[in-house]
């Protein structure tokens, strides 16, 4: 006999499948015992029909296509015997699912099936429509499984509950025929059958807010009754799990009293005596009872107000750290982080605990942890969890420490109570983990520090110090070099000496050999470099006696192949040979840096800073507003994309440096002139890794630039200086910049517009590239809500590149807007049309909206 025949056994070609030594030989079994099933199915056998069809599932598990057998099931469900309708549901629900057209057919049979009067075969149709039930097939047979729902047999009942779950979830509207016998359940005394009762009914209540008010009035007294009964019942072997009986109804009741009491302080008052019952008298040395505990504490947590009920769940979870399950303790942290809008105060007494899980040896508790001890950190626990926090980075795991670092440097920033212990503090991390500390962290510093006159020479030493012993961390390397550059006086001649300082000896050489090391440093990148170089012109200028070395040392960096460096090499060594009269002018002390300026810019509450820079702007996730620098830091921002628009406090900032007027000849004295040229002159003067800019209007002039000689010095109509202000380097005089062409104009259009959004865009193109279009895209809020964590989307084309630029808020007022900027480039302009599909979320009171659509109504030759 052929071994591949359809008279071939299950076990015969299991046994042969596994047998193969490869892929190749699993293949050809298959291969061979697949067209054996073709040909008994096209001799239309009906001996072998059921074993065909067990064939082909188990096929379909090792991943084959089987979809030639689908048919096979149809007509074994249709057979009058059990053995078949059981081989045929089972093909059903692991050859088909719901999205198959072929899944119409059998809905007569299932309906024939479910008024059987066998309760077996009864049972099979209720697990096939249990497990791939459309829409389609519950709005057909509900009112089949609706009455089996009082069937006599509790199995039937429970598989019918099961099956009546999947049906509201497919079709919610169905939900009101099932309330009534949905509650009758709740009072069953099999436990199979409440179980999917009490599960049913809590899938009511998600869908339909009249189920809930019916269930709260007529059914909470009952479920608390059956949640005691459970819990004071006495040993049962049937339903017992780890002495405990039946914990899976006890959780199933637990999320339904949840659902119930939520919002509703009569029902929430009706359930406190249980809960707190189940809460004190559950074991928690078995995983049984820390699974009724967890629900229970969620329960305690939802439900209306009660203090004493509270502290006792969050004592559980307090327990729950101290397990030795990671999982256990990981959701307990999780429960803590959302009871903390509850009693936060409950919760700071656990902190000692959750400040051991940051040492944890998870990573995900580690981080979970982390998470939740910032959100417990305040002004009066601030210093005793920085310190713990501190110490733990020293030992931390290299994986561990960009997120350990981040979250203390914004702890210690966000409720430090002075700023001699901010120092302190950012002093610390920037010598354990300075190469995990980001930009603006230390820009930050920098502010604060400038903003401390009496712990300038504190500051300096401190760095002095912490440069001897972590060289190896660049950040800290930055701030010391820049400090150093501002502040070398103090330290040498140890000015401002403080109470709690040891006594320092520097001498100016000392202070030059620490610059030196740092340029010559194997770690240091350019922009340490660069900062270095600044600091010594700035030491030729406080230690005259030191100018031969300063400028031999910048010296050796005129042949440097970065070209950056060269530059400033070339530009202070001829201001240290040939421009004297002007040096200690251009180098004196850099001014008090504003605060205010500077935090608002990082938060983005205030406009950003307009770009000078010859590059586009860097890919940042849509919504997500760039934070951009104070004016002044920009001074020493050697890796900003954009030099900001400089501020108020900075007017006439360069002629007091520099003793030079830049005003209009013609002005009135006293009046106040416009000084964003004067300080943009000074960015570029010391700025470090500022392209030269492009953009019309703009007024910067790289003084000591010899890279570009057509870089366009101030607007010819704001301002007029001296030739001999140009000439600081024997010359290279600049040309006045070209005014920009913005090319043809073209009309806005509404791009989406809903009962509660409208988007337009405004268009505009520049003739010498013709194609690429800078969109604007105004979103208007049409509600008096307020949209948060707004995020839009668009896709196009292959044909063109879309580049989004971050909104100016993620947050859109009631009845405001916002605007977002995006640059499309069509590579097919003048032959295709711009094209494309967008997405906008939203939240409104908590909930995500969602709204999408396409837009076809660019205007013409974009």
């Amino acid at each position: 006999m052929n071994p591949f025949s359809s008279g071939t056994r299950l076990s015969d070609m299991i046994r042969a499948i596994r047998a193969s030594k490869t892929a190749a030989e699993e293949r050809a079994v298959v291969r061979k015992e697949c067209a054996a099933i073709r040909a008994s199915i096209n001799e239309n056998d009906q001996d072998y029909r059921h074993r065909d069809l067990a064939k082909l599932m188990f096929i379909h598990m090792l991943g084959y296509p089987t979809h030639f057998g689908q048919m096979e099931c149809l007509k074994l469900i249709a057979s009058p015997g059990f053995p078949e309708k059981r081989i045929g549901y089972l093909g059903l629900m692991l050859l088909l699912d719901e999205r198959q057209e072929v899944l119409m057919l059998v809905t007569n049979s299932l309906k024939q099936d479910l008024n059987h009067t066998n309760q077996y075969i009864v049972g099979l149709a209720l697990c096939a429509l249990g497990n791939i039930c459309s829409a389609e097939m519950a709005r057909d047979l509900a009112p089949e499984v609706e009455r089996l729902l009082q069937f006599r047999d509790p199995n039937i009942r429970k598989k019918a509950a099961l099956c009546a779950i999947r049906i509201i979830r497919k079709v919610p509207d169905l939900s009101e025929n099932f309330i009534n016998p949905s509650a009758a359940l709740l009072k069953e005394k099999h436990h199979g059958v409440l179980i999917t009762g009490v599960h049913l009914c809590t899938e009511i209540c998600k869908v339909s807010s009249e189920a809930l008010e019916y269930f709260r009035k007529k059914c909470t007294e009952g479920l608390v009754k059956t949640l005691r009964d459970i819990a004071n019942s006495p040993y049962s072997p049937e339903y017992d799990v780890a002495g405990i009986t039946d914990p899976f109804l006890h959780i199933r009741v637990l999320k339904l009293l949840r659902v119930l009491g939520q919002g509703d302080a009569e029902a929430s008052d009706c359930m406190n005596d249980i809960l707190a019952q189940v809460a004190s008298k559950t074991e928690s040395n078995k995983n049984a009872g820390n699974a009724i505990l967890y629900e229970c504490v969620q329960t305690i947590m939802s439900i209306e107000e009660n203090g004493g009920l509270r502290v006792l769940a969050i004592n559980i979870l307090g327990k729950f750290l101290s397990n030795r399950d990671n999982n256990i303790r990981y959701v307990a942290l999780n429960m803590l982080m959302r009871s903390l809008t509850v009693d936060s105060q409950a919760v700071q007494r656990h902190r000692a605990t959750i400040l051991e899980c940051v040492k944890d040896s998870d990573a995900s508790i580690q981080k979970r942890a982390l998470e939740l001890i910032y959100l417990l950190v305040n002004e009066n626990n601030v210093k005793p969890l920085a310190k713990e926090l501190i110490e733990y980075l020293e030992v931390s795991e290299q994986d561990f420490k960009g997120d350990l670092t981040a979250k203390i440097c914004s702890i210690v920033e966000k409720f430090a109570p002075e700023k001699i212990w901010y120092i302190d503090q950012m002093l610390k991390v920037l010598s354990e983990a300075g190469t995990y500390v980001k930009e603006d962290v230390w820009h930050a510093l920098i502010v604060v520090i400038t903003n401390a006159p009496d712990l300038h020479g504190y500051t300096v030493r401190a760095l002095y110090r912490a440069l001897h012993t972590s060289f190896e961390q660049e950040t800290l390397v930055r701030v010391a070099i820049w400090c150093i550059g501002e502040y070398a006086d103090l330290l040498v001649n140890n000015v401002g000496m403080l109470d709690l300082e040891d006594p320092i000896t520097v001498t100016e050489s000392d202070a030059v050999d620490v610059v030196e090391t740092a340029i010559k440093h194997h770690t240091s990148d350019v922009t340490t470099k660069a900062m270095s170089l600044i600091a010594l012109l700035k030491i030729s200028s406080r230690f005259p006696s030191c100018s031969e070395r300063v400028k031999s040392i910048i010296g050796q960096n005129k042949g440097s192949f970065v070209l950056e460096l060269q530059q400033r090499s070339l530009e202070f060594s001829s201001v240290i040979q040939k421009h004297q009269n002007i040096r200690s002018a251009l180098v004196e002390r850099m001014p008090v840096l504003d605060e205010a300026t500077f935090s608002g810019r990082r938060a983005g509450s205030l406009p950003a800073a307009v770009s000078t820079s010859g590059k586009s702007p860097l890919s940042i996730p849509n919504g997500v507003a760039k934070a951009a620098p104070a004016p002044l830091v920009d001074l020493l921002d050697l890796g900003s994309d954009d030099t900001p628009a400089p501020t108020s406090s900075s007017n006439n900032f360069l002629q007091d440096l520099l003793g030079v007027d830049l005003t209009q000849p013609s002005a009135q004295p006293g009046a106040m002139q416009p000084s964003k040229a004067g300080a943009d002159i000074l960015m570029d003067l010391l700025s470090i890794g500022t392209p030269a800019p492009v953009q019309n209007g703009s007024t910067n002039g790289d003084l000591l630039s010899i890279q570009d000689n057509n870089a366009p010095i101030a607007s010819m109509d704001t301002i007029s200086a001296p030739s001999s202000m140009m000439d600081l380097l024997d010359g290279f005089g600049p040309t006045p910049p070209k005014r920009e062409d913005k090319g043809p104009a073209y009309p806005s259009i509404v791009a989406f517009e809903s009962s509660s959004l409208k988007i337009e865009f405004n268009f505009t193109k520049q003739s010498e590239n013709p194609q690429t279009t800078d969109i604007v895209a105004n979103f208007i809020n049409l509600t008096p809500n307020v949209y948060t964590d707004v995020l839009f989307q668009a896709a196009v084309p292959k044909f063109l590149q879309l580049h989004l630029d971050p909104a100016s808020s993620n947050s859109l007022p009631a009845n405001g807007n916002i605007k977002q900027t995006m640059r499309v480039t069509n590579s097919q302009q003048g032959k295709k049309p711009i094209v494309m599909r967008m997405r906008v979320g939203y939240k409104i009171n908590g909930k995500d909206v969602l709204e999408e659509g396409q837009i076809n109504n660019f205007p013409r030759g974009l």
